[in-house]
């Protein structure tokens, strides 16, 4: 259970979900529900287990990660490659044979996206990591949507930018917070290598464009009163909470003065009233 990381997981089923409700304009089938939440959990399960194998060395060395069970011995490396390759494999025909098989090729893209091209590829090696890495985790809301409808449209897409954007600055301040621990192990998260100040722009800049892309899906149709006035107020709110964070780098603020963790906090709580919105806001029309 440890190696599938369960608590990033349930963000993943909180966008995930309420597509599907969006999808069908009111409840869809539930056990169409739980085939889908439960392949995305063994999809995305078997992609962090293969990211703790990647990753063994540098998680004995940071504190954050120090407890996994690759470090402390409770799992051998090839026991967690066996188990993140099974789940790569169920988690894929599963989808293809209980959802539809669009779902299954967007469930294995989020995979290899995530082991490959952010574990692999772009974690050691750009501060740009988690813009482009982030990438597998917007893929649920895809999925959430081909589930119900074997498609895609706009509404799907827009939601993925918003999450896209919503990205970075949700892990930035974490990274913020624990960038000695980054900086140990030699992998340029972005706070690794920029000032706060620096950092904290970048996050405004990127909380602007997500709020602006999330009301994108009103005009087009797709949602009402009820999504355009959470978006709004939980946006605004969110915009609040970076413009206080940039503030606070601009005069020097740092240890617990820089509070960059009120951000990140904010933004679980953000994401998930958000999609709560996307779910309910059928029902309201």
């Amino acid at each position: 259970m440890a190696l599938t990381k369960p608590r990033i997981i349930e963000l993943l089923l909180i966008t995930t979900i309420p597509v599907m409700f969006l999808a069908e304009q009111g409840v869809p089938p539930l056990w169409l529900v739980f085939a889908t939440t439960l392949g995305g959990y063994l999809s995305a399960g078997g992609a962090n287990a293969l990211n703790m194998f990647i990753d063994r060395d540098i998680d004995a060395l940071m504190d954050r990660t120090s407890q996994r069970p690759l470090v402390t011995g409770m799992v051998s490396p090839r026991e967690c490659l066996v188990f993140g390759i099974s789940l790569a494999v169920i988690s894929t025909l599963w989808f293809g044979l209980l959802v539809n098989w669009l779902s299954a090729a967007l469930s294995l893209g989020a995979l290899l996206f995530y082991v490959v091209v952010y574990t692999m590829i772009l974690k050691r090696r750009t501060s740009q990591n988690i813009v482009w890495g982030g990438i597998a985790g917007c893929l649920p809301v895809l999925i959430g949507w081909s589930s119900v409808t074997d498609s895609m449209s706009w509404a799907p897409i827009i939601l993925f930018l918003v999450m896209f954007f919503w990205t970075p600055p949700h892990y930035w301040p974490l990274s913020m917070k624990v960038k000695e621990d980054y900086a140990r192990v030699g992998v340029p998260m972005l706070p690794v290598v920029a000032s706060n100040k620096v950092v904290a722009r970048q996050i405004v800049l990127y909380s602007w464009v997500m709020v602006a892309v999330s009301l994108l899906l009103t005009p087009l149709g797709y949602t009402g009163w009820f999504y355009t006035a959470v978006a709004l107020v939980s946006g605004g709110w969110w915009l609040w909470e970076a413009h206080a964070l940039q503030n606070r780098a601009k005069h020097e603020a740092t240890g617990t003065k820089l509070k960059e963790m009120r951000l990140f906090h904010w933004s679980i709580t953000y994401v998930s009233l958000l999609f709560v919105a996307v779910a309910v806001d059928p029902f309201l029309r």
